[in-house]
């Protein structure tokens, strides 16, 4: 059960508080907190009931198609047509299974993605930094808290350092709250209890650390039952127009069904029975009705995709945004480098330092020698990271480049512990930190411009000079300096001019090798990647280089981007890929700028203040290692490596994915008119019906959950990474599509009534022709299907040939099913067929191989003349 914070917590003093939970400000031991843990439950929301198996599997009934076929069950029913009946039930029976498996597997899939977007914490624990998740946080716990930061449990602040909270969803109030752990009055508001933070608030400033006072139900916003937000429902702009067009399409095939029945009863005479069945099987055939329901699966199985990539898809409409992204903006450490920066270079009075060793160990060496006591104990003080040893290797909680700091410091020497008295905490506006130590001094830490200017006695442009040659190396250099402080609290107002500069350190953060390589694959498929930095311009050129920017001579700046208004900013946003100390407001301008020119931007992030430009972008990308909770929940995308690889990763699955939903749409529209267009056509004429309505129902049922299916899980095609990117208004229905309809569904009708005709000249017998009939339809959809699986290349290939396991799975199932339907005397009972001959099946099985050669002909020409230069056309289905 979870814990209920004791009443008028926040009127407790800091000490008071404490005591009430027995803990203290070091933090719980290990074995306390898992006791705890198993005593009060996870620190976790009730989740929204969901449906029970017995009312998904009812809602699949909840159908236009379903209602329409029950109705015929009833009407065949009453003229005592009792196989037809059992067919039609069967049908719907069938559909309804398939759907609530199909159902069940994704939701099973989008539950798997909720607990990737488990919330982590910052705890100390055993008196050290750790990382734990959410759900394990128990009351006494201590938790860190930064800018950015969503809150996981309710809070007795214990240190804040200029804090403010958005507490919008609990009180309303738009304007973030200012915090401060001194105590308030017992009886005052919710709002006003200052020395609090609430669970699922969000820190939009400052530095924090507080006492858990209550977790799970047990929080404000547990007690007025929030949930915990989730992954969105299953659907996207593209398969709501899909819902919508299908709907509608069924309307008005239902239409069409109604006057073709009134039709063939008042003008061709025809029995009403026999009738009523027939059109029932063209609405059947004719009806897109398992589209949406394989769409949605598609989705699901792109999102499984991306997150076995590291991305984590946190809003379904950005799998169609990623893939369509003409631009990449994208932050540099840790995305395009591997966030493991170590200290390469030291420059103090005495000299020029060469540091060595890689990652956060303290091996390595300095040369030449030299006491860097000083400039160690600045590195070492002013840091918020702690490292830790991890099955033999160095793991840094916290920055990293404050890691490396610290790994500096043990290779200096080491440096004598001293406790914090008080500390500036960085903001990117005054972009240095501050930390006063017991040993009376105060340390700072900043971009080498800033501390420079707040030291006296300094020889400003030589020093910046040598900040700029280190710049230029690709390294990214840090100042330190450092005063004696009269009081215990720092005096901010008096820093400026009042430090004493100590020297340069310079970091250096590796290009990934994989970056590298993800670079150039984006640039082959016709996407611009831009680096936006808020690092040093030579480093940044630096990097730019290395990792393959198409630009990387030409550096913009925050300062350059602010003379420059919107529509200069537009011009200059297409031919400069490199934009270095920039602010997140810059990022805004920049997305905003880029969307004008017509591209599809996404744009990574991490930080409190990047949520507007991630809102802005086509597809926000969130850092799932470094990004503030604030930066996750504004994001579609969250990259759980932080790893730019996993940016083009996505953007080829999500290519993946529009092509699979192009498939499927391209497959079932065609094959339906096909189905129906051979019925209609035959009762128009007055001729014999090639096909029986109780064999169309089978034809629906047997290829639509197995053939349409099967294209969901369609590999990546060759050359989708070298294609260029789609414009975001292609629509999806296009005239190509409109046109292979047309084209597919004439075939069908020719191929079919081809075959019932042979099969009556040759002095068949009805049946049999029929049944010839209904395996040359079930043979052209699988032709159909493998034309369909290549559509921007050729399919005569072996790999296309050689299909997938679920292709060739649900080919066997349904060959399997037409051998029995077709050989087996119970089924020929039910279905009306006969055996076909040897010979007239090799007969149908060459019909769809002229099929396929026909449409791959016509496929080839089609991509022949887009590939020439000066022709327009539409793209194809």
């Amino acid at each position: 059960m979870a814990a209920e914070s004791t009443p008028a917590i926040h009127a407790e003093t800091v000490r008071g508080a404490l005591e009430a939970f027995a803990a203290r400000a070091e933090g719980l031991t290990s074995a306390e907190a898992a006791r705890r843990l198993a005593e009060h439950g996870p620190n976790r929301l009730p989740e929204a009931r969901a449906r029970g198996p017995v009312v998904r599997f009812l809602a699949q009934f909840n159908n236009v198609l379903i209602y329409v076929l029950l109705g015929a069950a009833a009407v065949t029913a009453g003229l005592q047509h009792w196989v037809d009946t059992g067919v039609i039930l069967a049908v719907v029976l069938a559909n309804a299974v398939i759907g609530f498996i199909q159902e069940g597997k994704a939701e099973a899939a989008m539950a798997g993605i909720r607990s990737l977007l488990a919330p982590k914490a910052t705890v100390l624990r055993d008196g050290a930094r750790v990382t734990v998740p959410g759900a394990d946080l128990v009351p006494g716990d201590i938790v860190l808290l930064e800018a950015g930061d969503k809150v996981p449990a309710d809070l007795r602040l214990i240190e804040a350092r200029g804090l403010a909270a958005q507490e919008a969803i609990l009180t309303g109030e738009s304007v973030p709250v200012d915090k401060d752990p001194r105590p308030v009055g017992a009886d005052v508001p919710l709002g006003d209890r200052r020395s609090m933070l609430w669970s699922g608030t969000l820190v939009t400033q400052g530095t924090a650390k507080g006492l858990v006072v209550a977790t799970g139900q047990g929080t404000e916003i547990g007690r007025i039952g929030g949930l915990l937000a989730g992954v969105e429902s299953l659907t996207t702009p593209l398969v709501a127009q899909m819902d919508h067009f299908a709907r509608w399409l069924s309307f008005l095939i239902l239409l069409i069904a109604a006057l073709i029945l009134v039709w063939g009863y008042f003008v061709g005479h025809h029995d009403f029975g026999e009738l009523f069945m027939v059109v029932i099987g063209v609405a059947v055939a004719a009806i897109p009705e398992g589209l949406p329901a394989v769409m949605t699966i598609t989705l699901a199985i792109g999102v499984q995709a991306m997150a076995r990539r590291n991305a984590i898809v946190r809003r379904l409409p950005a799998i169609e945004a990623i893939g369509s992204v003409s631009v990449i903006c994208t932050d540099k450490t840790g995305t395009l480098t591997r966030n493991e920066m170590v200290v390469a270079a030291a420059q103090t009075e005495e000299g020029v330092f060469a540091v060595t060793g890689d990652g956060y160990g303290p091996e390595g060496g300095i040369t030449p020698a030299g006491d860097l006591s000083r400039l160690a104990r600045a590195a070492a003080l002013c840091n918020d990271a702690a490292l830790h040893l991890r099955d033999g290797q160095w793991i840094v909680e916290g920055d990293p480049m404050e890691g490396a700091l610290l790994a500096f410091a043990a290779k200096a020497g080491g440096v004598a512990p001293s406790a914090r008295v008080d500390a500036v905490p960085f903001d990117s506006r005054h972009r240095f930190m501050a930390v006063l130590g017991s040993d009376g001094v105060t340390h700072v830490k900043g971009a080498p411009e800033r501390v420079l200017r707040m030291c006296r006695d300094v020889d400003y442009g030589h020093w910046h000079d040598r900040a700029e040659a280190m710049a230029r190396q690709g390294l990214r250099v840090l100042a330190f300096a450092e005063r004696a402080e009269a009081s215990d609290r720092i005096d901010t107002a008096t820093l400026d001019g009042g430090l004493t500069f100590i020297g340069l350190l310079g970091l250096i953060d590796p290009p990934r090798p994989e970056a590298i390589a993800a670079v150039a694959e984006c640039r082959a498929a016709g996407i611009r990647v831009k680096m936006i930095t808020g690092d040093h311009a030579g480093t940044a050129a630096a990097i730019a280089a290395q990792i393959g920017l198409a630009k990387p001579g030409r550096v913009l700046t925050g300062a350059d981007l602010d003379k420059l208004d919107d529509a200069e900013l537009a011009l200059e946003a297409l031919d400069v890929d490199v934009f270095a100390r920039t602010s997140p407001e810059h990022k805004l301008r920049l997305v905003t700028a880029l969307q004008s020119r017509g591209l599809s931007v996404a744009m990574t992030g991490d930080g409190v203040n990047d949520a507007p430009a991630l809102k802005r972008a086509d597809a926000g990308i969130a850092m799932g290692l470094k990004g503030s909770e604030a930066a996750k929940e504004a994001a579609d995308l969250v990259l759980a490596d932080d790893n730019f690889a996993s940016i083009a990763a996505a953007v080829r699955e999500g290519r993946t994915v529009y092509d699979n939903l192009k498939k499927v749409i391209s497959w079932t529209l065609p094959t339906n008119a096909g189905e129906a267009a051979v019925v209609v056509l035959a009762l128009l004429l007055g001729l014999a019906l090639p096909v029986t309505a109780v064999q169309i129902l089978w034809i629906n049922l047997i290829t639509a959950i197995t053939l349409g299916l099967a294209l969901a899980f369609e590999p990546t095609e060759d050359g989708t990474m070298s294609r260029p990117p789609r414009p975001r208004d292609a629509p999806l229905l296009t005239g190509g599509l409109v046109w292979q309809v047309i084209l597919i569904a004439g075939l069908f009708v020719a191929a079919t009534f081809g075959v019932f005709s042979y099969a009556i000249q040759k002095g068949h017998s009805l049946a049999l022709a029929q049944t010839m009939a209904m395996n040359t339809l079930v043979v052209l959809e699988i032709f159909n299907l493998f034309f369909i699986r290549n559509m921007h290349g050729t399919s005569l290939t072996w790999a296309a040939v050689r299909g997938t396991p679920v292709v060739w799975a649900v080919v066997i199932v349904v060959t399997l099913a037409q051998v029995a339907v077709t050989y087996l005397p119970p089924l020929q009972a039910v279905l009306g067929t006969e055996a076909v001959p040897f010979r007239d099946g090799i007969l149908i099985v060459a019909v769809g191989v002229v099929f396929f050669a026909l449409t791959e002909i016509e496929k080839q020409v089609r991509l022949g003349l887009r590939a020439r230069p000066g022709v327009a056309n539409e793209e194809s289905a």
